[in-house]
């Protein structure tokens, strides 16, 4: 038995290194060091004896010979997989591990505090979550699930499920509007410091949409740009100006009066939250445990409350 586990344990690390094309790439999703990886890989050589991998100082390619048993490796895995996840998928609790990537605010604010609290109540249950707002590649990079904000490609081998939509409120402090106004347009809002988001030096620009679905781009006069969303919100909170920020970073601080929301009845442009993974003949239960406890728990974090209905101006009747 202990013969047998390390054969399909050598098989694993083989087609991990032939897909993540270096030892060290394919030792950080496996957990081992680069030089088990390496002694995994020369144990199977010497046993299948063949060369599966070309070597140099600086790259690593499959032989004819490797390249021919990777294609086999990765059929049978698929099948092993595949029963694995049959049998898992009648399973009532969630076991195994679980690889999530998720942008880095959002992931931290409210993503990993919902999986942990999950891990806690289903101790089967393993995480390893990567923090990145740069798009990655799920089956390349080896993750189970994604969480994505914005728009998605088409794919036919990634499937999406809608979270909400990660609404954006314009605000400000108090102590800014005391001193500078408020505004009350979109127009106004040129009137104003603006704090914007930017990326490799190019601010976006504030979307607004109306109920026929016309953008109009406000006019914005911008001292302050950054490229994180939560030092800009903290530098509203200084009194340094406007920000549009999304609306779960800055609920509890509308809540609590440290800012205040402006233009409620205005409706800034905003993306789908989305949990994507790849597709697959069935769900193993620890996906769909964690994907049915994002569905319920993410879209209360997202949901806006209505402005309250503008009121009529009154008319002062002459006397």
């Amino acid at each position: 038995m202990n013969l047998a586990t390390d054969r399909l344990n050598g098989i694993a690390v083989f087609v991990q290194a032939a897909e993540a094309g270096s030892f060290a790439l394919a030792g950080e999703r496996l957990g081992l060091s680069r030089s088990a990886v390496g002694k995994s890989i020369a144990r199977l050589e010497d046993r299948l004896g063949v060369r599966l991998f070309h070597r140099t100082t600086r790259t690593q390619s499959l032989t004819e010979d490797g390249q021919t048993f990777h294609e086999r490796c990765v059929r049978a895995l698929a099948e092993l997989e595949a029963a694995q996840e049959a049998l898992d998928s009648g399973r009532h609790a969630p076991v195994g591990r679980l690889r999530v990537t998720m942008p880095v605010l959002f992931g931290r604010l409210c993503v990993a505090p919902l999986l942990v609290e999950l891990a806690q109540q289903h101790p089967g249950l393993s995480l390893d979550l990567s923090f990145t707002d740069r798009p990655m590649d799920l089956i390349e990079d080896g993750f189970d699930l994604a969480i994505r904000i914005g728009n998605l490609p088409d794919s036919a081998d990634l499937v999406a499920r809608c979270l909400g939509r990660d609404t954006m409120v314009l605000c400000a402090s108090p102590a800014y509007l005391a001193q500078h106004g408020r505004p009350r347009s979109i127009e106004e809002i040129a009137q104003h410091q603006c704090l914007l988001y930017s990326r490799s030096g190019v601010a976006k620009p504030w979307r607004f949409v109306d109920a026929e679905g016309k953008v109009t781009l406000a006019p914005t006069n911008s001292r302050i740009q950054m490229d994180d969303l939560d030092a800009l919100v903290q530098a509203a909170l200084a009194g340094a100006g406007l920000v549009a920020s999304t609306w779960w970073l800055v609920r509890d601080r509308l809540k609590s009066g440290q800012l205040e929301r402006l233009l409620p009845h205005e409706t800034i442009a905003n993306h789908g939250v989305y949990a994507v993974w790849p597709r697959r003949p069935q769900l193993p239960c620890r996906m769909r445990t964690v994907i049915d406890m994002l569905a319920e728990r993410v879209p209360p974090m997202l949901a806006v409350p209505e402005a309250e209905p503008l009121k009529p101006a009154v008319r002062r009747r002459r006397r």
